[in-house]
């Protein structure tokens, strides 16, 4: 099917975002699991899986509209090298997935693609409620116990 190219664009943007996240979360699942912080890593691998997961879903509506998905570029990426400043970097990405996943829903709408529209939804969905809600979390417990003792929690 031959897609609209204003639309490939943009879901290319939002391949970059997925593409950075996933990277963000690998290493930062790997330097929590090198740290001793398990439960961290369990989570955030999780996390790396479903960008993952939105990725490939991204991928494949490309290539069904006839798009070339761009898998060189990535957009937001930013290591921590703190537990907190791994958790914000990783909220900032899940922030600026979700403003870009907005705008290209209402382009889709625009241009009248309501299949791309409704599976960006779920993607959007996702990134609110399970993503960046468990790191507002986080960072919230951090403030509330501290950090020594919600790094102890996370052994």
């Amino acid at each position: 099917m031959k897609g609209n190219a204003t639309i490939i664009d943009a879901l290319n943007g939002l391949l970059a975002f997925e593409l950075a996240a996933m990277d963000q979360y690998f290493i930062h699942s790997e330097m929590y699991d090198d740290w001793g912080f398990s439960k961290l890593h369990e989570r955030i691998a999780h996390e790396f899986d479903d960008e993952k997961g939105h990725a490939k879903q991204l991928i494949a509506r490309i290539l069904f509209l006839g798009g070339k998905p761009d898998m060189v570029t990535r957009d937001g990426l930013n290591i921590g090298n703190t537990v907190p400043e791994m958790l914000q970097s990783d909220l900032d990405v899940e922030y600026a997935v979700a403003s870009a996943l907005k705008n290209t829903i209402a382009l889709c709408e625009t241009q009248k693609d309501f299949v791309t529209r409704d599976m960006l939804v779920e993607l959007l969905d996702d990134t609110e409620r399970d993503h960046a809600f468990w790191l507002e979390q986080q960072l919230g417990l951090i403030k509330r116990i501290g950090l020594e003792n919600y790094l102890q929690s996370q052994m």
